[in-house]
């Protein structure tokens, strides 16, 4: 059971992981690399042009969300987090190369309290968004003055107290990152649970986001108790990375919250406890009609033939099969390409994929693989030999 969870969560996150990998081995190198950069030429200009081009993405981006919110608050919400980075930005390099009194010593020493202080700020504000999509509008201005609390007094502290602090008040926003993990699988059970598909739904979008941010955290561990004028180099072009794929992930997929919110109905109906007539009347009709064949077949589609709310057509689902609907479904677009291959032996898997219900031949041969042990080219060779 435990190498068959394994194996599930490798094929659910392999591009996670590989990505993790490739972003910490270009991080490493990074900060390698910024040791050799000259400390005129990085704080004459390195850190201008990076600041100015972070800035830019931020304010460009954040008009691109205002513009194009349509409605999605979760939009707005990352309109604003570019807008307020991207003006930090714009601020420190005014400071820095016009007034000539910077706030932020980027390039000096050990970062100070206040500096501390302003960093933590803006990593919390990285986390704004993907509370946002998790927990649609459950931070509020209050939950956010507690969440920062605690950072803020850890700054405190670190100037009253002759400890030195600085790892620890680092380490609160990966912290909270880590925290975020456990409420990124409650929402891909969510997400399962509701759809019959995992395409174009954030669930791996959020845990590479969060990735990302974990990186960035210690990447900017490492930036808070090395002395390398440098230091900044790798945080600024991760942080351009970060602000310019997100931006652009976030524009083009849909809200699923959204989609569900469209098709809600009243949560007072109460079930039919008769759960063996719902189960075979749901059977039948699948068996006919076979609506798994479309890859957008959701949860509430189900009322097609069951007439309940989403709550109980979930719980019925759980029930009576052990599993989430993703998994439910799954299974008969498996069984689908199982005859196909069976049948129709010289079909491509391309054209398999699509006439069983998979939105494409990658996706479905992750998915066959993951159920089944063996990738279809495998089973087919596997079944014709038997």
């Amino acid at each position: 059971m435990v190498n068959s969870d394994i194996r599930n969560l490798w094929y659910d996150y392999k591009s996670e992981f590989l990505f993790l990998v490739v972003l910490s081995a270009c991080v490493v190198l990074s900060h390698w690399l910024a040791r050799f950069i000259p400390v005129d030429l990085f704080d004459g200009v390195i850190t201008a042009v990076q600041n100015a081009c972070t800035s830019t993405i931020c304010l460009f981006g954040a008009l691109l969300m205002f513009l194009r919110s349509e409605g999605m608050r979760i939009r707005k919400v990352w309109g604003w987090v570019l807008l307020l980075w991207g003006l930090a930005d714009a601020f420190f390099l005014v400071q820095t190369y016009i007034l000539r009194s910077p706030v932020l010593n980027i390039g000096g020493g050990a970062m100070s309290a206040f500096e501390l202080l302003i960093a933590n700020l803006l990593a919390w504000l990285l986390l704004v968004y993907p509370q946002e999509v998790i927990r649609p509008n459950w931070l509020t201005f209050g939950k956010a003055l507690w969440q920062l609390l605690p950072m803020c007094a850890l700054v405190g502290l670190d100037y009253l107290l002759p400890v030195d602090l600085r790892s620890i008040v680092m380490c609160y926003p990966v912290l909270l990152t880590v925290i975020l993990v456990e409420h990124v699988r409650a929402y891909r059970l969510w997400c399962e649970e509701n759809y019959s598909t995992m395409d174009n739904i954030d669930v791996q979008w959020i845990v590479r986001y969060l990735l990302m941010l974990l990186v960035l955290g210690l990447s900017l561990l490492y930036m808070c108790l090395t002395d390398n004028p440098a230091r900044a180099f790798t945080q600024q072009w991760l942080l351009m990375l970060l602000f310019g794929y997100s931006t652009v992930q976030i524009l083009f997929r849909p809200d699923p919250w959204k989609q569900l919110r469209s098709t809600a109905t009243d949560e007072k109906e109460e079930p039919d406890p008769a759960n063996a007539a719902y189960r075979a009347a749901l059977e039948a009709w699948l068996e006919k009609e076979k609506p798994y064949l479309n890859p957008d077949f959701q949860l509430s589609d189900l009322r097609q033939v069951l007439p309940l709310n989403r709550t109980y057509l979930s719980q019925l689902i759980n029930t009576e099969y052990g599993c989430s609907f993703y998994r439910f479904i799954t299974r008969y677009r498996i069984q689908e390409a199982k005859r196909l291959m069976t049948e129709q032996p010289d079909m491509k898997v391309q054209d398999i994929a699509q006439q069983s219900g998979f939105s494409d031949r990658k996706v479905f041969s992750r998915t066959f693989t993951r159920e089944t042990g063996l990738n279809p080219s495998d089973w087919m060779v596997q079944c014709h030999n038997s």
